[in-house]
């Protein structure tokens, strides 16, 4: 039998809260989390702004009910707060009563330790401690989790750029469709690190004032760092267990444009058949989707490509649309997940948020973005768009049930 995929617990912590409360308060105060930076040392520190979680290892790490040690990263540490989250709200207390996978995605890994072992030893190579290092890789991150909530069944990464945790959650969901798992933690975690604040803005991409999604003035992304994390189920595993249901995952798409290593197709092909896919997998029309959260970084390229595969599928009907990036920052690869637990309490609390900093309408579309919070909206079915470098795109659906 073909299985239901249901989200029975969410977990999420960014520059706007450390846990679904204090963003629900955030975001129902359209107050984003982008400003100065002050956890990271660097030069960029007045001149490029971020949305950081404002809290050091220390804090983190009693947060994440782990010793602070020195053996975990920032990343791992922003996973493990966001994954027991969302196993306390699934109200699961025996990890094995169910057979129980763990996906999830990252593209930083654990660079921030790394580049701690670098400055010491680029000055003296017989400094530096190698203990720094083997935190690097992007499993170290899935492992440290998985050690931390004790999942043994199934354990992956993935790392597909800006679409990652989108996919982990799409990977997850396949594997309860096909019977392989009965639930599945999936979501991903990323910590802001110099070797991604230096790179992006090598690339010449990041805006100086803050991104704005979808205006004509946008100039560029504002990264961000954190983590979301969403415990799925079968529906014979919640029937068993008399599980509370928070919504449905119905539909879930994945396609690759191949245009360029990191620009989109002007025509945002592969979004748009991202999306198509995740209808078609879903069942549903176009027409009944009520609230799409963009992917939306506020670069040249990206909304232009995102708005014209937008304008494509729902033609004239296009739903109330935002990017919530103005209030988390591009996460990076726990950009998919953290805006799939926003579209969880969309549907759960029936809001549709809005894009922030948004003026001035862009010239090639014909909508405009959602500028005011909204209350008390019949919203029944949620896309969430997740669009990564390379044209690897993953779109979602999630319903009300």
């Amino acid at each position: 039998m073909s299985e239901r995929i249901f989200v029975t617990g969410v977990g999420i912590i960014s520059a706007i809260g450390f846990d679904c409360a204090e963003t629900s308060v955030a975001l129902q105060g359209s107050k984003g989390g982008i400003g100065r930076i002050t956890m990271l040392n660097t030069f960029y520190k007045d001149e490029i702004p971020v949305a950081e979680v404002k809290a050091g290892v220390p804090e983190l790490s009693a947060m994440a009910k782990v010793a602070e040690n020195g053996l975990f990263s920032r990343t791992s540490l922003l996973g493990i707060i966001a994954a027991r989250q969302a196993v306390m709200q699934a109200q699961i207390n025996d990890i094995s009563s169910a057979k129980t996978g763990l996906i999830s995605a990252t593209t930083v890994g654990g660079m921030d330790r790394s580049e701690r072992f670098y400055k010491y030893y680029m000055k003296n190579n017989m400094r530096g401690r190698l203990r720094d290092i083997i935190t690097h890789d992007c499993g170290d991150s899935t492992e440290s989790i998985a050690d931390a909530l004790d999942i043994k069944d199934h354990v992956s990464t993935i790392s597909t750029a800006c679409s990652s945790s989108a996919n982990a959650i799409l990977v997850g969901s396949r594997m309860i469709k096909n019977g392989i798992l009965d639930r599945v933690l999936v979501g991903g975690t990323d910590a802001l690190t110099l070797f991604t604040l230096n790179g992006f803005n090598s690339l010449m991409i990041l805006d100086k004032n803050g991104c704005r999604p979808f205006d004509e003035e946008r100039n560029g992304l504002t990264l961000g760092e954190g983590s979301g994390f969403l415990m799925i189920e079968s529906e014979s595993t919640v029937k068993k267990d008399h599980k509370t249901v928070l919504c449905e995952i119905t539909g879930y798409g994945n396609a690759c444009d191949a245009f360029h290593q990191t620009a989109s197709s002007p025509e945002g092909n592969g979004a748009y058949l991202s999306m198509k896919k995740a209808l078609d997998t879903s069942g549903l029309e176009p027409r009944m989707i009520d609230y799409i959260n963009a992917h939306g970084t506020g670069t040249k390229n990206n909304d232009l490509s995102e708005g014209k595969a937008i304008e494509r599928l729902f033609g004239s009907s296009i739903p109330p649309c935002s990017s919530t990036k103005p209030f988390t920052g591009h996460t990076l690869g726990a950009a998919g997940s953290i805006e799939a637990v926003l579209c969880v309490l969309a549907l759960r609390n029936q809001w549709i948020y809005p894009n922030l900093s948004f003026k001035q309408q862009m010239a090639d579309l014909s909508f405009s973005p959602v500028t005011a919070f909204q209350y008390n909206i019949p919203v029944r079915n949620v896309m969430s768009n997740s669009f990564g470098f390379g044209g690897n795109n993953t779109s979602l659906i999630f319903s009300r049930n």
